[in-house]
């Protein structure tokens, strides 16, 4: 069986993936009727063992509508005129959502304000509460 790299984290099988071959609508005249171009290309991301669960729950909002409940992900490529650009099209998308899923999402670090961004803050509200004092009405003596 024959490994796709992915990238350093995840390998899959060859045998992972399936092909399915579809007839696309749309331009291209005769050719389009009769020869299914179209691919459709399914992986199984809930039997997968080539990536980790933390990967898996990454891959869910990634992949949006494309992942079925029973953890069937399906990607369809119609753009092209020939079947072999749609195959190659399917599977460079799909590697692509995967080496997105493989990605540790980075946390953000929490910073405090510094003085002087604090004393900026404070000097603006305290200009703008004198002007707003000034609208009210005058004391006559």
């Amino acid at each position: 069986m024959a490994k796709i790299r992915i990238n350093d984290r995840i390998e899959i099988d060859e045998s992972e993936l399936e092909e399915t071959f579809i007839q696309a609508g749309g331009p291209g005249g005769q050719n389009v009727n009769k020869v299914a171009t179209a691919v459709q290309l399914r992986f199984d991301v809930a039997g997968t063992r080539s990536m980790t669960p933390a990967s898996k729950q990454r891959l869910v909002p990634l992949a949006g509508r494309r992942l079925a409940a029973n953890g069937m992900l399906t990607i369809t490529a119609r753009e092209h005129r020939s079947q072999q650009l749609n195959r190659e099209a399917a599977r460079a998308r799909l590697f692509d959502l995967l080496r997105q899923a493989s990605k540790p999402e980075k946390y953000r670090v929490k910073t405090k304000p510094t003085q002087a961004s604090k004393r900026k803050r404070l000097n603006s509200k305290a200009k703008l509460g004198d002007k707003k004092k000034l609208r009210g009405k005058p004391i006559l003596d």
